[in-house]
């Protein structure tokens, strides 16, 4: 077992309740007053996806093929494909196959005593917000680690949206969760994923040189509207300048993630934002133009420099899933673009490129992120592979 270079004092035997008494034991050490989070050891570690028939739900599959870590052991779906095995009750959309160990696996019903997901541990949630709360509610009752790409519990105080190359430091929620909500398991959700593309892209500038003011336009690809989607009618030879909810979850989730969290709860960072959200006809990658003013001014060279020499967190934390780089710089001039960039670093790399001076603000720029992988199914994963390596699972 290997340690993990950091403190916390957030995190202890007592909140690790509900999951094995093996994992238990691995996951802290108590030296004194601090406790040392030890290292994921590298036994697998059994897996549930709820929503699993849907898009989201199928690149969970895909992703999690041949996970180092993680093993599938129960899939959940809506009543009418329960009882199904998966090769029968998808609708498969996705450009692999699916996934021949997952093939013969039968759906159950998204419930937590539902004997698929007995022995899981981790619970990855593709689910639709209309009904994802409350059934994540359940699964944390139960004793799981659930990840949530839903929006239902994303700004509740006590829950974090999570991307560990930006905001790791939140997980010291989750002890505050348990008690407040009186839970064994715990939740974790995702960001928007055109939010999580924009906080990625902005966090090595706001790091050095302080965000006053944001200004974002989106080009959102319509897999991010799920399966079957926009109507061809709808998205073909068009832009559709509304996406309902979504400039909302923008302009209120990135101040919580590129916030801070201390003593059990969240303070938003001080920026002002405004979003405009637009479909485009592309199939993955959502394009982002974003304008802003710094609280300390900097050259375009300056602000390239800091995202080029911004850390490969994800990566140095040690998550199987990581890319080399969190977020990279391409310097051509017409880049990034969707069909050339959103597979970077395997879907989960952030594209900036276009750094230049701003005539209203400070500088803009253009950033592109792969909306069902980084921003969503890949995304859930790296938050469950940091809670591996946290002694959280």
């Amino acid at each position: 077992m290997v340690e993990v270079g950091f403190v916390t004092g957030a995190i202890g035997r007592s909140s690790l309740v509900g999951f094995s008494s093996r994992n238990n034991e691995r996951a802290v050490q108590r030296r004194g007053r601090a406790r040392v989070v030890m290292a994921y050891d590298g036994s697998p570690v059994k897996v549930g996806v709820l929503g699993c028939t849907g898009s989201v739900g199928q690149r969970f599959m895909t992703l999690l093929e041949d996970h180092p870590w993680f093993d599938v052991v129960g899939l959940g779906a809506s009543p009418r494909s329960a009882g199904k095995k998966y090769n029968d009750a998808v609708s498969w959309k996705q450009a692999s196959a699916i996934p021949e160990k997952m093939k013969e696996i039968v759906v159950s019903e998204c419930v937590p005593d539902a004997p698929a997901f007995k022995d899981a541990m981790i619970i990855f949630s593709g689910l639709d917000n209309t009904f994802a709360g409350d059934i994540e509610d359940e699964f944390a009752k139960a004793g799981k680690a659930v990840f949530s790409n839903a929006k239902n519990h994303r700004m509740d105080d006590d829950v974090p949206i999570l991307i560990p190359t930006v905001n790791a430091s939140h997980l010291d929620i989750i002890e505050a969760q348990r008690k407040n909500k009186d839970i064994p398991g715990f939740i974790i959700t995702n960001a928007n994923c055109s939010t999580t593309a924009m906080s990625i892209g902005l966090k090595p500038i706001h790091e050095k040189f302080g965000l006053e003011k944001v200004i974002v336009s989106t080009m959102q690809a319509i897999s991010g509207a799920g399966y079957p989607g926009l109507s061809s009618m709808d998205i073909f030879d068009n832009v559709v300048p509304h996406i309902g909810g979504e400039e909302g979850k923008m302009e209120t989730e990135a101040k919580k993630i590129l916030g801070t969290c201390a003593d059990g709860s969240f303070q938003d960072a001080d920026f002002m934002i405004s979003a405009m959200c637009n479909r485009v006809h592309v199939i993955d990658g959502h394009t982002e133009a974003v304008s802003m003013q710094l609280k300390t001014k900097a050259t375009p060279e300056e602000v390239i420099d800091a995202i080029r020499s911004y850390p490969s967190i994800a990566k140095s934390l040690g998550l199987p899933s990581a890319p080399a780089k969190d977020v990279d710089y391409n310097d051509a001039p017409d880049r990034p673009q969707p069909r050339l960039d959103r597979m970077v670093g395997n879907g989960y790399t952030v594209t900036i490129g276009r750094v230049r001076e701003c005539n209203v603000l400070d500088i803009k720029l253009v950033l592109l992120g792969h909306n069902t992988i980084v921003g969503a199914a890949g995304g859930s994963i790296l938050n469950a592979e940091l809670c591996c390596v946290k002694g959280l699972v």
